[in-house]
């Protein structure tokens, strides 16, 4: 292969587009004014970026600009703006100009040779310096991500093959021979700490037997998957309390789908937690009517700093367990602390051949789709509402993994949009259905072929409009019910596409209407080999 390409390097704004600071215009130096382009560009991320990136001014820059709110943009912002609005108006010469350039980019960086066999690249472009936007309530959001360089990045190929060439006067970190691994190229960025990879595209043939074996790993569990219910119900009871401690995670993995909770990076600051990682805090126990009904009430932010909030019933030895486990305990103190996520996986490793916490949730994910199809597929409906049975099928899913997201800023005026639409179908039936019986009252009083046949082409109208009508109706109820819910998470990660294959096979579902391009490309290997008997 021939390593990553990197994001363009800083171009200052020309001198007529000013930054002012309190009225007056500032001028900043190379790294606070790419900051300042960047700041300009996320407006809306403004509020939370709390001056953490000024430390790249120097010190008379920091001691002069102490208020973002007398902070004023508006030259930068529309400068660019105005750059994206040309961009827009090229003509289609200069388009296409720009996408022959970005073939050929794709032709030296986007293919690599494994195995004698030419493979898609995924992610062979490093990305650009940018703000940290994190997901759900993040610390770090706003943050700035650094430029990453080729001397950062370590470069794996083979030790036969020619070395990737960095771009002139630059060199590689490292170059390593690595055939254990499956990345390409990886570097460590700025913000979180994290290692960041080159890997094969989605559609790799790597990629397709490691997703295989993965889902076939969760589809043995289904035959020991009682046993070892029966053992940590068993173990609920231990005398041992790491045994306790142990069974009562392992109940929460499997019931609620909660991920394990694996150690934290060093440096890495997100207050976020798993099943063996919850704190006194983060639980609350409830009894009601007489102490027969027993609740545990969850709240703390899980991955992605992602809030999981939920009120769930236990039997009463799991409630038992979990007050002996919080007695004595400060708010702060681990919850579970005999315990961690390697001795957890490591026991169940005793059980079954590759079985570790997160194999539950594929299991749990992909038993739960297929029990809900079975559920809400009503063979009598249309396309339009089967599709909406899988969404909802695939919506307990995500509830079940706490797949959430915001609703989208535009998701009020679409579904305004959307109605406008349904409304206006509703006035075309109307109207249709008039015609109809217009034509029918013509019939009765004359019975020839010229009557039958506008009855016939206005009750094909009618018919028409209404199955328009009631597609426009199930997608309106369709984006309603996801608007705070991430069903594409789920799809690539959890659920095993044999599943859903199977699905739009056995009921005439176009695979295109589920799966997107992406998705079509990444389960390329279920969609040739699945049969509509396919059971998980």
């Amino acid at each position: 292969h021939n390593g990553p390409t990197f994001a363009p390097e800083y171009e200052p704004l020309s001198e007529s587009v000013k930054f002012r600071y309190n009225g007056e215009a500032f001028v900043l130096c190379t790294n606070a004014g790419h900051l300042l382009l960047l700041s300009a560009l996320h407006l809306l991320l403004l509020p939370s970026l709390l001056f953490l990136g000024w430390l790249k001014m120097s010190e008379e820059e920091r001691s002069t600009i102490t208020d973002l709110d007398l902070c004023d943009f508006k030259e930068i912002f529309q400068h660019y703006k105005a750059l994206n609005e040309a961009r827009k108006a090229l003509s289609k010469e200069e388009k296409k100009k720009l996408k022959d350039d970005a073939d050929e980019l794709r032709a030296t960086y986007g293919y690599c040779l494994m195995d004698g066999h030419k493979e898609i690249v995924g992610n062979w472009k490093v990305e650009p310096p940018g703000l940290f936007r994190g997901r759900g309530n993040h610390p770090k959001q706003g943050m700035l991500k650094l430029r990453i360089q080729p001397e950062d990045v370590i470069i794996n190929c083979s030790s036969n093959s020619k070395i990737p060439e960095p771009p002139a006067g630059k060199k590689w970190k490292e170059v390593r021979h690595d055939n254990k691994v499956t990345w390409l190229a990886s570097w460590t960025e700025n913000v979180q700490g994290q290692v960041k990879y080159v890997m094969l595209n989605a559609s790799s043939k790597l990629k397709g037997e490691k997703d295989w074996q993965k889902y076939e790993v969760a589809r043995r569990l289904k035959d020991c998957v009682e046993d070892i219910r029966n053992q940590y119900q068993k173990d609920l009871k231990s005398r041992e309390m790491r045994i306790r401690q142990r069974a009562v995670a392992l109940y929460f993995i499997d019931k609620l789908a909660l991920r394990a909770g694996n150690e934290k990076e060093e440096g890495e600051t997100a207050d976020t937690v798993g099943c063996c990682s919850l704190r006194v805090e983060h639980i609350k126990l409830h009894t009601k009517l007489d102490e027969q009904n027993y609740v545990v009430e969850f709240d703390f932010l899980g991955k992605d700093s992602i809030r999981y909030y939920n009120k769930v019933p236990v039997n009463k030895q799991v409630f038992k367990n979990l007050r002996h486990f919080k007695d004595g305990k400060q708010r702060e103190d681990d919850l579970f602390d005999r315990l961690n996520t390697a001795t957890v996986n490591k026991h169940l490793q005793n059980l079954m051949d590759g079985l570790t916490a997160k194999v539950f949730r594929t299991y749990n994910a992909s038993t739960t789709l297929q029990q809900q199809l079975k559920e809400l597929t009503d063979p009598d409906e249309g396309i339009a509402a089967k599709i909406l049975s899988y969404n909802r099928a695939n919506r307990a899913v995500a509830l079940l993994c706490n797949h959430q997201r915001t609703p989208p800023k535009s998701f009020e005026q679409s579904m305004a949009n959307l109605q406008t639409k349904i409304e206006n179908k509703k006035a075309q039936l109307q109207d249709a259905v008039q015609e109809l019986q217009s034509a029918q009252c013509d019939l009765k009083h004359n019975n020839d072929l010229k009557n039958r046949k506008a009855v016939e082409s206005r009750q094909k109208v009618v018919e028409r409009i209404e199955q328009q009508r009631l597609k426009l109706e199930v997608q309106a109820t369709d984006r309603e019910e996801n608007k705070e819910i991430a069903l594409g998470t789920s799809k690539l990660n959890y659920l095993d596409p044999r599943i859903t294959v199977a699905w739009c096979k056995k009921w005439g579902v176009p695979i295109e209407k589920i799966y997107n391009k992406t998705q079509r490309d990444k389960f390329a290997w279920a969609i040739a080999m699945t049969e509509e008997d396919f059971e998980f």
